[in-house]
């Protein structure tokens, strides 16, 4: 059978380890030259090591495939712009790009610091955005390419002490949305893909309590090499016709996520007050309020 991605070039950001990692390893498999770009930092973004990316190229190389290691930060635009030369430079093209590097620094809100809200932003969002930024003026010219970008439930729906991740994982669907929007005209493709995996950085939520502890080991059960089948098709020929979208991945799950759209409406000829508001519009509403839920609350299943 033919390689869904032969010959393509695939740039994966945050491939030295768990998720990132897997997508790599299953891209070149599928035929695909990929730059397994990772610093090498820990879950929380600090230090550096060459050792998580060269591992991954080197395991590539053995299982016959074709890759080149990078160890930029995708949280400057120089350094990440720097990812998308090394796909040029060594392989002539960029076919598909991954936004899958992140890190963690949860807090409850009221004790977050400015410098962890920063970092995560950083990374997550404005990382997505330099590298996919460098990436599109090539993709314009060759008008054709594929993005996909990693959001989370954290931002789709909610959880505790993740105002940072959870700011920059929504903030990344609207990323998403608008390339898809702004070059759909230049047959690229731009989606997001919610994982539910266990890895490095899920490796950091609390264990306090045994609902805690439950709730780890469910995720435990989720291997990170469960959610690259998805990238791998989205970065195909085979998913031309798919942009602009949120899927989710939880083991052998795939979901479709909805996106915002009005739910219901008030209307009132001669306009309103803000007595009127409280007295008519705002308990006519009501009834439709989303609740406060967290992932887990909408996730009540055990993974399949």
């Amino acid at each position: 059978m033919a390689k869904s991605l032969q010959d393509k070039v695939i740039i994966v950001t945050g491939a030295g380890r768990g998720i990132g990692r897997e997508i790599a390893l299953l891209c070149a498999a599928e035929g695909a030259k990929v730059v397994v770009n990772d610093p090498g930092g820990a879950a929380d973004g600090a230090g550096t090591s060459a050792a998580p990316a060269e591992e991954v190229v080197e395991e590539i190389k053995k299982r016959g495939g074709t890759a080149v290691a990078n160890f930029e930060s995708v949280a400057e635009a120089i350094p990440a712009s720097k990812i998308v030369k090394t796909a040029t430079d060594r392989f002539g093209r960029l076919d598909g790009v991954v936004n899958n590097a992140g890190i963690l620094r949860d807090m409850i809100f009221h004790k977050m610091s400015v410098e962890a809200f920063e970092a995560v932003i950083k990374v997550h969002l404005m990382g997505s955005f330099y590298v996919s930024h460098a990436a599109a003026r090539i993709y314009r010219e060759q008008e054709s390419g594929s993005f996909v970008h990693f959001t989370s439930t954290s931002g789709l729906i909610g959880n505790y002490g993740q105002a940072n991740y959870a700011a920059a994982k929504l903030g990344i669907v609207g990323l998403s949305k608008s390339i898809a929007l702004d070059m759909g005209r230049f047959n690229v493709r731009s989606n997001c893909v919610s994982p539910f995996a266990w890895t490095r950085m899920i490796g950091t939520i609390p264990t306090e309590t045994d609902a805690e502890k439950a709730r780890v080991e469910k995720i435990k059960q989720m291997g990170p090499e469960k959610i690259a089948p998805v990238c791998a098709y989205l970065l195909s020929d085979a998913a031309k016709d798919v942009t602009g979208q949120i899927f989710g991945v939880r083991m052998n799950e795939i979901f479709l996520f909805g996106q915002h759209r009005p739910v219901r409406s008030v209307h009132r000829g001669e306009g309103w007050t803000p007595e009127t508001i409280a007295e008519h519009g705002m308990p006519a509403l009501k009834g439709s309020f989303a609740k406060l839920d967290r992932s887990a609350d909408v996730f009540t299943w055990d993974p399949i």
